[in-house]
């Protein structure tokens, strides 16, 4: 049984997450955690005065978001067939967002966090929200991030850019074979570097240990020469017909410019491409 968290504001953004997440998951026995986090500072500002803070309960606070994660419960009910293998519980609370999520993943012992990449107060122009970006970084669970245009597809073709940097423990890269054995997919390792450098010895190591480890799986590597990383990577997605782009979190120099600081107006896969960050 997985425990999957699902971070939601009501926006489209975060409905177009949770359809992802049923389909994706569709085959796979899974209590699903709807979780709405009301701000208390928010909540005031905006409902009662200053002077009224000290006397609003966490009740209160969370009272308007349980019916409308209700609501959210009844329009999955009515948009998707019943599926035995799904339960579904939802979860309000007033916090600080990443404090909140950090809770849930303990107590509920989460294995994945799905989210939408922006919510309903991001602006249109970033790749990734504040809150998808401060849980990526900040929370040490598999998330997985879906863009407001990404529809569902069976990730057949998985992406794993990396630098051959880090280490990658088994129960890091596990999700990764999960997606493969369920999906019958192929795991693309991706490497960009300057013309005419060469692996240094870790690096040759890291890699030797990625080729062991996918041994029983589908994979191939992939070496590409160019000068903005992030535009090897809209090639390589154009050209393998990419479903799924996975990162290591800790592998901080792929990690950033490609989820964070994309610099050319003709990169989209952010747009279109789910992410899974690993921990």
């Amino acid at each position: 049984m997985k425990n999957i968290l699902i971070p939601t504001d009501f926006s489209e953004n975060s409905w177009n997450a949770i359809e992802y997440a049923l389909h994706f998951f569709s085959k796979s026995s899974c209590n699903f955690y709807l979780l709405h986090v009301t701000t208390k500072n928010t909540f005031v500002e905006s409902v009662v005065s200053p002077s009224q803070t000290q006397d609003i309960s966490s009740e209160t606070l969370t009272q308007p978001s349980k019916k409308c994660l209700q609501d959210i419960i009844k329009r999955i009910h009515e948009s998707f067939p019943k599926n035995p293998l799904h339960r579904f519980f939802a979860v309000s609370d007033s916090n600080y967002l990443i404090h909140s999520i950090r809770e849930q993943v303990a107590q509920k012992k989460i294995h994945l966090i799905v989210m939408g990449t922006k919510g309903s107060t991001d602006m249109k122009k970033l790749p990734i929200g504040s809150n998808a970006g401060n849980v990526i970084t900040k929370v040490k669970c598999a998330t997985m991030v879906i863009p407001e245009n990404a529809k569902y597809k069976a990730p057949k073709e998985i992406a794993f850019p990396t630098d051959f940097s880090i280490f990658y423990r088994p129960e890091i890269l596990q999700p990764i074979i999960d997606i493969v054995e369920t999906n019958n997919a192929s795991v693309n390792v991706l490497h960009v570097n300057r013309k005419g450098v060469e692996l240094n010895d870790d690096q040759q190591r890291n890699k030797d240990y990625l080729d062991d480890y996918f041994i029983n799986c589908n994979h191939s590597f992939h070496f590409l020469t160019n000068t903005h990383l992030e535009d090897a990577v809209q090639q390589f997605v154009d050209d393998r017909n990419i479903n799924l782009i996975t990162m290591l979190a800790k592998n901080l120099n792929y990690f950033q410019k490609i989820l964070f600081h994309p610099t050319s107006n003709e990169i989209s896969y952010y747009k279109n491409v789910p992410f899974l960050i690993l921990h």
